[in-house]
């Protein structure tokens, strides 16, 4: 099997390096590391406002921030890696083949963690900007916010290097602050510290009838958990690890902080948001500024994510073939103009449909916790696959569907709040995943393969018949039978039947998605000697499907290797070695009205049909040149409805 040379490598950082844990420090903790910005605000507005109220819910931030980003995520999940590659759409490649119906989980998961990415940069953005009113209340918060998300995006098409390899640093520094600053205040309320035993926080749940809502707010504290999976192949898992411990560390001093500095005011009264009405006076705008920056890098984080999901999605068919552009040579930066324009859109529409971080504190979370959840089932397949002990495993499952039912219960009552839009938008993305997935499998059923032993010799004999036009030196089809010796009936009725396509060499090309992200290899299969060939690629869910150059490159390498000759037959062409030319047929099945299919199945590709205007065609997502592609239409299976019965009469 051939390798397929592509310049460039994901840029995967696998040792531990300071260079690394700089990297996950921008990368990877830019959303659960401005959590800061609004836990503590969401705690006060369900109430709780007494000593006793304060150091419970602070040691639920603690227990969950240990209980689910560190034990399941940071120390289980990360090890759940696809060469390296995490990210809930990378375990799903990893179990695609082993587990019957696991798409269903694995999309919602992925549509729930984009509709999250919706919420995310609004919130964060807009909790920093939100400081400045406490230095002038008169300041309107909406319009910067709006020019910031406007600004973020539109930079989007021009790449993010320059911009992001400043990121570790910022949010080194960001960490240090808030961590500096809670240090400070826990000093004047050492009482605080009581947080850390877990009894305080089971009494806020047992002994305050409304102590599961809080939950609620609690539970913004560990949102960015699933981004921090995502984001494994970037840095790799030492660095991760390694760098959470300094995060964690001053997260947690933060929020004791904030606990501390609420537990010194007044119980009565309206006390803001705490993380800036506890900074000293003189670093109240440099923290604004800073906690602006954060923010930005924040979004810029979930941004990136967000294109990873729908480039992964649409190879594995998940979504519609949209624009991919690549605007630097960094490996795995890339800009989708489709996703970006609708998760700006979106955001703006957050923004100005909500108004404030607190409104919007009230819708987020709903989403993320079916995301959570959905990671958690496809984590208890992939331990039983990895054959991990029994008990372990039902432990494992037992225990964080528990943990993430109580949470997902404590976020419904958001639903009312606001949380319906994030689930509404989640549910149209699932709704284009499943239609697009399901279509494609339905067209798979009404796929008719036929033995290409049968065809040999008279695809023989039509290369030689001087009697028919050539139609190309080469021509070429792109087939979907997994066995080399089969292939699907319409291509053998486009070559004999529908106009006879004679040509010096005939190619089968099969595009095989693997399970492995980074795979780019080929292998060549000689059906007819020096007339039919069939060419397999087996690409990696992370590689686009640039057929048109891989297609070159392999033939390239086999004239080297002298396997063929590629000059034209035509014998003026031929004495001057000009090379023949190629054509390309590329067969589209559409849906007729006699095609008979369930109601559902009907409804699904009606609906499939529609999303296809905007997908980009076959010829443009594969790379190939439009002046050498020929597109035929054939009918969707061949079952159709019985015709009506006609009776010939004579006059």
């Amino acid at each position: 099997m051939s390798v397929i040379n592509q310049s460039g490598h994901p840029p995967v950082i696998k040792g531990l390096t300071i260079a690394g844990v700089l990297v996950s420090l921008g990368i990877v903790f830019g959303d659960i590391g401005t959590s800061p910005l609004y836990v503590m605000k969401a705690i006060l507005a369900e109430g709780i406002r007494s000593s006793e109220g304060i150091i419970g819910a602070v040691s639920c931030v603690i227990w969950t921030l240990t209980l689910q980003t560190t034990i399941k995520y940071v120390l289980i999940t990360l090890k759940a890696d696809n060469e390296g590659e995490g990210g809930i759409l990378a375990l799903f490649a990893l179990l695609r083949n082993k587990v019957n119906a696991i798409y269903v989980i694995a999309m919602i998961g992925a549509a729930t963690l984009l509709a999250d990415g919706v919420i995310t940069p609004s919130i964060t953005v807009l909790s920093a900007v939100e400081g400045l009113q406490i230095i002038n209340p008169a300041i309107s918060v909406i319009p910067i916010t709006l020019v910031i998300l406007s600004l973020l995006f539109a930079f989007q098409q021009f790449g993010t290097g320059f911009i992001g390899r400043s990121f570790g640093g910022v949010m080194f520094v960001w960490f240090g602050v808030i961590g500096s600053v809670g240090a400070w205040l826990i000093v004047g309320v050492p009482e605080v510290l009581l947080a850390f035993n877990p009894w305080y926080a089971i009494n806020l749940l047992v002994a305050n009838p409304g102590g599961i809502v809080v939950l609620g707010a609690v539970f913004l504290c560990t949102t960015g958990a699933e981004a921090l999976y995502s984001d494994l192949g970037h840095c790799g898992i030492k660095n991760i690890r390694v760098s959470w411990i300094y995060v964690k560390t001053m997260l947690i001093l933060n929020y004791l902080g904030q606990a501390a500095w609420i537990i010194s005011q007044p119980t009565t009264g309206e006390l803001g948001n705490p993380f800036f009405a506890s900074m000293p006076q003189w670093l109240m705008l440099p923290g604004v500024i800073l906690a602006t920056m954060a923010a930005v890098i924040a979004s810029q984080a979930l941004i990136s994510g967000s294109y990873t999901i729908i480039s992964e999605a649409i190879t594995l068919n998940f979504w519609p073939k949209v624009k991919v552009k690549y605007p630097t040579t960094i490996k795995g930066q890339m800009y989708i103009p489709s996703t970006n324009w609708l998760l700006f859109l979106a955001c703006i529409f957050v923004v100005v449909f909500f108004g404030s971080s607190s409104n919007m504190e009230a819708a987020y979370g709903l989403s993320i916790t079916l995301t959570m959840i959905m990671t958690s089932l496809l984590l208890f397949h992939y331990l039983k696959i990895k054959k991990r002990p029994g008990i372990l495993i039902w432990l494992f499952i037992i225990s964080y569907l528990t943990i993430e039912g109580v949470f997902l219960i404590a976020n419904l009552h958001k639903f009312e709040r606001g949380g319906w839009f994030t689930l509404l938008l989640a549910g149209i993305i699932f709704f284009v995943m499943f239609v697009w997935n399901n279509a494609r499998g339905i067209k798979r059923t009404f796929t008719e393969y036929v033995d290409i032993s049968d065809y040999k010799e008279l695809l023989s004999d039509m290369s030689t018949d001087k009697s028919l036009p050539r139609f190309a030196s080469n021509l070429v089809y792109v087939t979907r039978a997994s066995k080399p010796h089969k292939l699907e009936k319409k291509i053998i009725y486009s070559i004999f039947n529908k106009q006879p396509k004679r040509a010096d060499r005939y190619w089968l090309i099969r595009i095989n998605i693997t399970d492995e992200p980074y795979t780019k290899e080929y292998r060549v299969h000689y059906l007819v000697p020096g007339v039919l060939y069939r060419i397999d690629f087996f690409l990696g869910y992370k590689v686009p499907t640039r057929i048109n150059r891989y297609f070159y490159q392999a033939l390239s390498e086999m004239c080297d290797k002298k396997e063929l000759s590629l000059l034209s037959n035509y014998e003026s062409l031929h004495k001057h070695h000009v090379q023949g030319d190629f054509r390309f047929i590329l067969i589209d099945r559409i849906l007729t009205v006699d095609t008979i299919l369930s109601p559902f199945n009907r409804f699904i590709m009606n609906a499939y049909d529609i999303l296809k205007k905007f997908s980009m065609t076959s010829v443009i997502s594969y790379g190939l040149d439009t002046s050498n592609v020929m597109t035929e239409q054939v009918p969707l299976g061949n079952a159709l409805a019985s015709d009506p019965e006609f009776h010939r009469i004579e006059r």
